[in-house]
């Protein structure tokens, strides 16, 4: 789905609803790391993977603390490539990202030790310690980090970090914004696997970090498909391919007027028969896929058709064509 360019008076409603909306996905985010990722040493990638990582060597450093370190020069780069109005909002969440982290974890933790350990054991008193149940911690943790960096970027700004990164990658290498996260995470879990898994830095292996860093592919993964659900939504469109024997009025007069669409004919042939047939590409909102297939099959009980999932439809009666500066998730 296409992210439009924020361009709404100073001070309208939409104006203050994108920055509510970026303060929320941030806060969202820095839930999902506090409670969720950071306590378990999972490392979903990120500057605020690699945070936790340098936390692991540097303990009186907070994981917060890291990522202002990483997103500083990041910022200035964003605004440099993306421009002064898209920085501004970058500026802003990742500033605000980071301070939010160190304040939860402050208020979460009962003494200093406790709050540089991480020990989820005394986080929030113990009742939500997930300790033997990294599974299950993961995945939601994963789904607070897409939600909190989905609803960021629809506002058309980044929480910084690699999504500055993977926005690069979108603009200057065409790689869709989720697979561009994944891919730059990918590098930060494999410090993980050193410094957690085989003791780099600290001395101190973890037998089982290595499988740790599994529990971080996975957060990885979930994070990357619920950001593309945040930002693209789930339904998607269909478009139906309707192979005719001959020419059907009954069928073009549906298509026009009771469902108020166009389509194309596109000339075909039998492979077998070497008949010429008459081929309907429509596409069509998923809603409207059932009243479609019952349309077809009383127009033409006979017609041969298929449907396929059309993640975007940009023309007339859908979405307008995106612009080289909005973020596309595929």
């Amino acid at each position: 789905m296409k992210l439009h360019q924020f361009t709404a008076p100073l001070f309208s409603l939409d104006w203050w609803y994108s920055w509510l909306m970026i303060f929320v996905g941030c806060t969202i985010m820095a839930v999902g790391y506090v409670f969720f990722i950071s306590p378990y040493n999972i490392v979903p990638g990120g500057v605020y993977g690699a945070s936790i990582v340098l936390h692991n060597i540097f303990p009186e450093i907070q994981v917060g603390t890291f990522g202002y370190m990483f997103d500083v020069p990041l910022m200035i780069l964003a605004f440099i490539i993306f421009g002064s109005k898209f920085g501004t909002k970058t500026i802003v969440a990742a500033l605000y990202t980071p301070g939010a982290m160190n304040l939860i974890t402050r208020l979460s933790y009962p003494t200093e030790e406790a709050m540089q350990s991480l020990d989820p054991a005394q986080l929030l008193g113990g009742v939500i310690d997930l300790s033997n149940h990294l599974m299950l911690t993961s995945i939601i943790g994963s789904v607070f980090l897409g939600i909190g960096v989905g609803l960021v970027v629809r506002q058309q700004a980044t929480t910084g970090g690699t999504d500055i990164i993977a926005m690069m990658l979108q603009k200057y290498f065409h790689i869709s914004f989720s697979n561009a996260v994944l891919l730059a995470d990918s590098v930060v879990v494999l410090s993980g696997l050193l410094v957690i898994g085989f003791g780099l830095g600290t001395g101190e292996p973890d037998a089982a970090g290595w499988l740790l860093s599994f529990y971080s592919l996975i957060t990885i993964y979930v994070t990357s498909r619920v950001l593309a659900y945040v930002i693209s939504g789930a339904s998607y469109d269909k478009m139906i391919f309707i192979i005719l024997d001959k020419h059907n009025e009954r069928l073009r007069d549906y298509i026009l007027y009771d469902l108020d669409r166009s389509a194309t004919y596109i000339k075909s042939q039998g492979m077998f028969s070497n008949d010429e047939k008459e081929m309907i590409m429509l596409v069509v909102p998923n809603k409207n896929l059932l009243q479609v297939q019952h349309a077809i099959k009383e127009c033409d009980p006979r017609a041969f058709f298929v449907v396929t999932s059309a993640y975007n439809t940009f023309g007339e009666g859908f979405k307008p064509l995106p612009d080289k500066s909005e973020i596309q998730t595929m």
